[in-house]
């Protein structure tokens, strides 16, 4: 049986400029097809716009609010909402709030980096 505790993640930062803790992933457990992280961003920070070319993720908020865009549309998003982002779609969260934004991520295949592919925010 695989258990893995939040404090016992090492954290590290992903491409997009998050800071996660990878609680199941094929990389510490027999989970083979997804993964399920926790990241958090700073007060006023953003992650990079960036695409996955094969994985799709959820978002699931916890604590803090934040501005999520995927492809053209942005919304407002706050503790207990899920954002599915498909994959090939470009999409970055901004957080909005004076705390930290806490939010659980899952991909299925799991999380690489060499299928994150930073993006240039659109011209006005």
């Amino acid at each position: 049986m695989d258990v893995v505790n939040q404090k016992d993640a090492p954290p590290f930062t992903t491409v997009d400029g998050s800071t996660i803790r990878e609680l199941l992933a094929h990389r510490n457990s027999a989970i083979r097809q997804q993964s399920l992280a926790e990241a958090r961003l700073g007060a006023g920070c953003a992650t990079t716009p960036h695409h996955h070319a094969v994985t799709e993720e959820i978002y699931y908020i916890l604590s803090g609010s934040a501005d999520m865009t995927l492809g053209h549309e942005t919304r407002p998003v706050g503790p207990g909402d899920a954002i599915a982002i498909p994959p090939g779609v470009r999409h970055t969260i901004r957080n909005t709030g004076s705390g930290e934004l806490v939010f659980l991520c899952t991909c299925a295949p799991g999380y690489e980096h060499s299928d994150t592919f930073l993006e240039q925010p659109p011209t006005a």
